[in-house]
């Protein structure tokens, strides 16, 4: 039995639109780049077929690489969750207990992650420290630079937003 890694609607979806593109978009142009680099004579010494067959590598790969990730995707809907215990999907404000300073993190799949735009990895330090956690709990959690204690301020259940390229 192999593991699920969780995903939120909008991961999955955007997964699944960046492997249909891949299969009818650029697998589709690579071919034809292939054929038109045969057609340049001599395949031994021909930079376009080699660069060509090199990114048809690149492609399939990652065509494998996302249908193993969909086929083990295990679809977590936060807009079906609710309470105040925080767990995957969940949108958590903290305050840093020192500098007063808040961040507010969407605890999503490793493959959604991305901290610029507030989206944390399940598997991430932070997010770690925060699952199961309640409101009012505070939490110590080893950063760059250093020991840092937080309050959960904020535990909430929103859709998450697609974003537009999901990351390997």
């Amino acid at each position: 039995m192999s593991e699920k890694f969780p995903m939120t609607p909008a991961g999955y979806a955007t997964m699944k639109a960046h492997l249909l593109r891949l299969k009818n978009v650029d697998r589709p142009a690579n071919s034809k780049a292939i054929e038109i680099a045969r057609g340049h004579g001599d395949l031994s010494e021909n930079a376009d077929y080699s660069a060509a067959k090199e990114e048809q590598g690149l492609i399939e790969a990652k065509i494998r690489e996302l249908e193993a990730k969909i086929a083990m995707a295990e679809v977590i809907d936060p807009t079906k969750l609710s309470g105040s215990r925080v767990k995957f999907g969940a949108t958590v404000t903290i305050e840093d207990s020192e500098s007063g300073e808040t961040h507010r993190y969407v605890i999503v799949g490793e493959h959604e992650a991305d901290i610029k735009k507030g989206r944390i990895s399940i598997g991430a330090p932070v997010a770690r420290a925060l699952i199961g956690k309640e409101l009012g709990d505070t939490v110590t959690v080893t950063t760059p630079k250093g020991k840092r204690e937080y309050e959960v301020t904020a535990v909430e259940w929103f859709d998450v937003p697609p974003l537009e390229e999901i990351s390997s």
